[in-house]
């Protein structure tokens, strides 16, 4: 959009009275001044703020509150801020009732702007059970600050660590066990890694807490397969501390990217996986699998979708991104046959060991991409009557949706994360005769603007 003024009007540390007018996907609040749009952290709709003007670009600015001269009725006011500036929790400063009415209207609002109708029913949210201490899975940075180890957060969109003790979302044992480790390495010395320099040897952290079972897993994101000195003592501590930490593993990445694990693990205590329920199934988890972070929104999610399905006993049912088979192995006792593709070898192995585990004949998974895989099913003469699909943020692959609608299901339920990528696949499914029946929001993701959803597809009509 172009804006017909002097952008020169403008120029950082302006000070500016306004009031906020909305909010963006991710939390900030949107201010006009003569039309131009600034975004402000910690900021709500309906508040008078003098905006201190932090950046000026030419579409579009960001600044920050120096005074709140009327606060929003809906704002929580006993926040650490620090969980706005890291974005653990970019929602925390508005009321849960008013989060979970604009992720309402975010899902909304994309289908109409993405897929140009208004007519699609959206359900209402499915709100949390716990709003806080719900993760069960924490990746945490770790950097020098004064010489001294420290875990944290990132700033938003930098690489700057801010000093967190308490992250507010996570269970309570898993930041225990941060802090102690944290602790321990001070007293060793331990050197954490470097961007910069490429010195040190640990980068993250790693727990995952299983929620019905309590056991714990730690892995020790590190540039060296080789053990500093002491390291193994901190491990003997930490696991006489925690007497539920069934796994301790080191994963090898020395590599510069953004990616937080490299592909090497080594197993340093216990056993390579932990074991969770979820539907009243048994799952082995290992490190690198994908794994709800949130178990008991989980469970009302798959729930939704095990019922938008409309399963009937002697139904075939595809898993496509089966992951380590929850979707699959949780519905499997409800249908004829489950077949299930993942991309990760590892994850099909978990699904392969977890069908066992809950002693499953039903169900077969094969290592590859859908694409790939239901075309050549579809050969050998099978043909599902639903297909699940979980995909990652970025949705779905044109080339998969072709090959889902080639086999021809009643039904296509649609799990997504990402309500814009599942906006723009609504288009493409429709295009292939698949009409998109109804959706139903489920919040994982309390205190951030993320939201979780469940939609259905049925094959050339709607309901």
């Amino acid at each position: 959009m172009c804006y017909n003024m002097d952008m020169t009007n403008f120029k950082k540390n302006d000070i500016f009275e306004a009031e906020v007018l909305d909010l963006t996907h991710e939390g900030q609040g949107v201010v006009k001044i003569d039309s131009f749009p600034f975004f402000v952290d910690n900021a709500l709709p309906g508040e008078r703020i003098k905006m201190h003007v932090l950046k000026v670009g030419k579409s579009f600015g960001f600044g920050r509150v120096d005074e709140f001269i009327s606060q929003s009725k809906h704002r929580v006011t006993q926040l650490n801020l620090d969980y706005l500036r890291t974005g653990i929790a970019d929602f925390g400063h508005l009321s849960y009732d008013e989060q979970v009415k604009f992720k309402h209207k975010q899902v909304v609002d994309i289908l109409r702007k993405t897929a140009g109708k208004s007519d699609y029913p959206v359900l209402p949210v499915v709100e949390a059970i716990k709003t806080i201490n719900y993760r069960n899975k924490a990746q945490i940075p770790v950097q020098m600050i004064d010489g001294l180890l420290t875990t944290g957060f990132y700033r938003k969109n930098s690489h700057t660590l801010i000093p967190v003790e308490d992250f507010y979302i996570q269970h309570p044992e898993i930041d225990a066990v941060v802090l102690f480790l944290r602790d321990e390495f001070r007293k060793i010395n331990l050197q954490a890694y470097d961007e910069k320099t490429r010195k040190g040897w640990l980068r993250n952290i790693v727990v995952r807490r299983a929620f019905h079972t309590g056991e714990m897993m730690i892995t020790l994101v590190v540039t060296s397969k080789k053990l500093p000195e002491k390291v193994e003592l901190v491990i003997d501590h930490l696991v006489e501390r925690f007497t539920n930490i069934k796994s301790v593993q080191l994963n090898i990445n020395s590599g510069t990217g953004s990616f937080i694990l490299g592909k090497e693990f080594i197993l340093l205590y216990g056993k390579d996986f932990i074991t969770d329920l979820m539907l009243d199934k048994t799952y082995q988890i290992s490190a690198p699998a994908f794994y709800q972070v949130n178990t008991p929104q989980a469970e009302k999610l798959y729930e939704t979708a095990y019922d938008f399905a409309g399963l009937k006993p002697g139904d075939v049912v595809i898993d496509a991104y089966s992951g380590i088979g929850t979707i699959g192995i949780s519905m499997a006792d409800r249908v004829a046959k489950v077949y299930g593709m993942e991309v990760v070898p590892a994850a099909v192995e978990n699904a392969k060991r977890n069908a066992q585990l809950n002693e499953l004949e039903n169900t077969h998974y094969e290592v590859g991409t859908a694409e790939k895989i239901m075309p050549k099913w579809l050969s050998e003469g099978i043909k599902p009557d639903v297909i699940f699909v979980d995909p990652p943020r970025k949705g779905l692959d044109e080339g998969f949706i072709k090959a889902a609608a080639m086999m021809n299901p009643r039904r296509i339920v649609y799990i997504s994360c990402n309500p814009a990528t599942f906006a723009r696949d609504v288009v493409r499914f429709e295009a292939e005769g698949y009409l998109l029946d109804k959706v139903q929001p489920v919040d994982l993701f309390p205190q951030t603007h993320h939201i979780e959803l469940v939609a259905s597809f049925n094959k050339n009509k709607r309901g």
